[in-house]
């Protein structure tokens, strides 16, 4: 098995929840949930935590995180990645958001396993989801693929326009070869990325391929204050099953 490196890019400004990485749950900061959780998973040999604020820093280090200063320049969480990446000697890199507090071991475990084939330059997760209600939310990341499991595009806006009975939700996960980091933050940013503000597009409309692998765990993202409440109660639920 390659080396695989876990990175949490991790930043305080956000448009809809501006410090959500210090957002408490259950007495301790969200970043702190998943940096526990990813450090417990045996697929990845480091984890780290990679910001460009003294706030998160200072907070990360006191619940004992290995965690690395970035540049204030990057404009997404994979060129965050990349920065602290690219000295290190790791075969495969796994973005993990700093958002999602109930992340599974084998969804990572899958990225890590399709990236074993370095002709994969890029992973990420898919769920068939069959809440067609959710289709309209623009928090909720849609995408389409092709006959071999590649993404054709990622959107907010409902896509396909008219799904049959599910459509496939993006789990905003990734996974790289190392060298491929390299290569993403030097394309210039581009017009779909800046459209949708998603950085994924920025890989597609450069010509490379993604690949996606279907999950059947659905994760729990903190977009928005009210999520809070919601990761709480699932984490309580959790806790009573296994007591």
């Amino acid at each position: 098995m390659r080396a695989v490196l876990g990175v949490i890019p991790a930043r305080f400004s956000s448009k809809r929840f501006p410090g959500k990485a210090l957002a408490l749950i259950h007495d301790k900061p969200l970043i702190e949930h998943v940096y526990k959780r990813a450090q417990n998973m045996d697929c990845l040999d480091r984890v780290l935590i990679a910001t460009d604020d003294e706030r998160i820093y200072q907070k990360s280090q006191s619940f004992g995180a290995d965690v690395l200063m970035t540049s204030p320049e990057h404009r997404t969480g994979t060129e965050r990645v990349a920065e602290v990446a690219e000295g290190l000697d790791f075969a495969v890199v796994i973005s993990i958001q700093g958002d999602e507090p109930l992340i599974k071991a084998d969804m990572i475990e899958s990225l890590v396993q399709i990236l074993q084939d370095k002709s994969v330059h890029m992973a990420t997760l898919r769920e068939k989801s069959n809440d067609l209600e959710s289709l309209n939310d623009p928090n909720v990341v849609k995408l389409v693929i092709d006959g071999k499991d590649n993404a054709l595009y990622f959107s907010r806006s409902p896509i396909p326009f008219s799904p049959p009975s599910f459509f496939w939700k993006h789990i905003g996960v990734y996974g790289f070869q190392n060298d491929f980091l390299t290569k993403y933050k030097n394309l210039p940013v581009s017009p779909l990325e800046k459209a949708e503000k998603l950085e994924q597009l920025r890989v597609l409309e450069n010509g490379y391929k993604i690949k996606t692998v279907e999950t059947t765990h659905s994760t729990l993202s903190v977009n928005q204050p009210e999520d809070i409440a919601k990761v709480e109660k699932s984490i309580h639920s959790l806790r009573e099953k296994h007591e």
